[in-house]
């Protein structure tokens, strides 16, 4: 598990059996009072599916300071002529306490609420569909607020949809990842879980 002043989290991630890269990969980036978090699948699996995702993580990584829309416009420009990806992102504010978030294609993201007094509850992220460096839809931000506690799991097309029913709160990011991705992972293609909770500390 990796941790710094904002969050923690933890991640899972496996190519394809018989291939050497994945062309599934992430970003946990802070940034000033916040993070950018991220997750990319390189269309198909193999070499070309890797070139795609590492070409999206390192314009990510780049222009991190900037809003979802034109970070996923500048990975759109800087995909041309790969494969292309999909993609999701959240930039969390925890000065404001808010998260962004957007993506195009079929990364799911679900924001799990651990709220003091009822039982958590889970948002999921409203995606567009297109690829990133061939067809971008008309890119659409929700923004929620977030509390400390609260998790966000980011998972590719590799891990089963209904992971949502095997998120143990209680338990560290890591942990949480590990365990989704062995009981979720499909096993037909690569996969790659991202955890990230917010800490009750504030910058």
């Amino acid at each position: 598990m990796s941790r710094s002043a904002l969050i923690e989290w933890g991640v899972a991630a496996l190519a394809l059996p018989g291939e050497a890269q994945s062309g599934d990969g992430h970003l946990v980036k802070p940034v000033g009072t916040g993070v950018l978090v991220a997750v990319v699948d390189g269309l198909g699996h193999g070499a070309e599916a890797a070139t795609a995702a590492q070409a999206a993580v390192a314009a990510l990584e780049r222009h991190a300071t900037e809003s979802p829309v034109p970070l996923i416009e500048r990975c759109h420009r800087a995909l041309h002529g790969t494969r292309g990806a999909v993609m999701s992102l959240a930039s969390l504010d925890m000065r404001s306490w808010t998260i962004d978030w957007c993506g195009v294609g079929n990364v799911e993201g679900v924001l799990f609420r651990r709220g003091v007094s009822a039982a958590p509850t889970r948002e999921a992220m409203s995606t567009r569909g297109g690829v990133v460096g061939y067809r971008l839809p008309q890119l659409r931000v929700s923004t929620l607020s977030v509390s400390a506690r609260d998790t966000l799991v980011l998972a590719t097309d590799g891990i089963r949809s209904d992971f949502t029913a095997a998120v143990d709160l209680d338990a560290e990011p890591q942990a949480i990842a590990d365990s989704l991705f062995a009981r979720c992972a499909k096993g037909s293609d690569d996969a790659l879980v991202l955890v990230v909770r917010c800490l009750e500390a504030t910058p």
